[in-house]
């Protein structure tokens, strides 16, 4: 049986949040540029109970990069058997058990954008379980992201981003809240549109959202746009609205495209 880091009794009591990483490392090689990173980004979400990297022995690239992830405190299975999802297989058992053995380890971060986990992730959700996707780009399977959401969905080449984030102080309230016009709303509107599909990620509402408020700081969400009557939106959404019936994008299934005209003139 797999040992893995239980909580005791004392330790449950005073915190109930545990994570574990699990990764597919031949879906997933570029996790070797970021490995303090994914450990920074792992602790930020709960003490880390287990951290298991699954590689094969015959392929060279894989063990070196086992050994610099091993001086780390990564446990690595090696899963030499070449068949299709033998690896998969057993990051899948060792996950349940993982699980099966500590009932805090509440999150998982997961090294892999293979749809074959789409029925672990489910499970995993099924119990509560909170999981956290990490892929490499091109290799992003879109039912493992409907499956976990935007919101839990990563690029591997994100994780400097996201933890340099975590790290910030968060800003103090103020009584003064920034506004932005309309129309230079909607220009970031566009910006963000194409941001988005140049890193190959859905153009939802919740993103682009995200992405705005990061490329200009006086973007508070929608109720810091400030309109021609002076009125204030009341979502997200009406204002898109505004943007659609101006014709500069449109929406489609809550995804948001740029018009014919506007990809002219990008």
């Amino acid at each position: 049986m797999t040992s893995y880091h239980l909580p005791s009794k004392k330790q449950a009591s005073q915190k109930k949040d545990y994570t574990g990483i699990f990764c597919d490392i031949q879906n997933v090689p570029s996790i070797i540029k970021f490995t303090n990173l994914v450990l920074q980004f792992a602790e930020s979400n709960g003490t880390v109970s287990c951290k298991n990297i699954y590689y094969n022995s015959q392929r060279k690239d894989q063990v070196v990069s086992k050994n610099k992830l091993k001086e780390l405190g990564f446990r690595c299975v090696d899963v030499p058997d070449s068949s299709k999802n033998s690896a998969d297989k057993r990051l899948k058992d060792d996950c349940y058990e993982a699980v099966a053995f500590n009932p805090f380890l509440n999150k998982i971060i997961l090294f892999s954008g293979d749809k074959d986990f789409a029925v672990l992730i489910s499970i995993l959700k099924a119990m509560g379980k909170k999981v956290i996707v990490f892929a490499q780009r091109g290799s992003a399977s879109p039912k493992l992201i409907k499956l976990v959401g935007n919101e839990n969905f990563y690029f591997v080449d994100e994780l400097p981003q996201l933890v340099g984030n975590s790290n910030k102080t968060p800003p103090q309230n103020t009584a003064i809240v920034s506004q932005i016009n309309c129309k230079e709303a909607i220009e970031y509107l566009i910006e963000a549109i194409k941001t988005a599909s140049s890193q190959g990620k859905p153009t939802v509402f919740d993103r682009i959202d995200k992405l705005m408020r990061q490329r200009c700081t006086n973007y508070q969400g929608y109720s810091s746009i400030s309109t021609d009557n002076d009125k204030k939106f009341k979502s997200f959404s009406q204002f898109i609205d505004v943007a659609v019936k101006d014709g500069k994008v449109r929406k489609q299934n809550q995804e948001l495209f740029l018009t014919e005209l506007d990809i002219l003139a990008a």
